[in-house]
């Protein structure tokens, strides 16, 4: 198997994020939804993290918090 680089998965979760609704703070939520899209398990899983951080971000800007 091949290395998964970071950056990659990064890239994959903004942009999914951006143009996919749908995905929220919850991790297994999000790994529902990236079933069928992502190459494999390690790498879907990655970016279902990826997406949970910045949903986060998000929730946080939104309510002035830096928790």
């Amino acid at each position: 198997m091949g290395r998964i680089k970071q950056l990659m998965i990064k890239k994959a979760a903004r942009e999914l994020f951006a143009t996919v609704e749908g995905f929220s703070e919850d991790f297994e939520k999000n790994k529902k939804l990236l079933k069928n899209t992502m190459p494999s398990k390690s790498v879907r899983n990655k970016v279902a993290g990826g997406i949970v951080r910045l949903a986060t971000q998000e929730r946080q800007k939104a309510h002035g918090t830096t928790e």
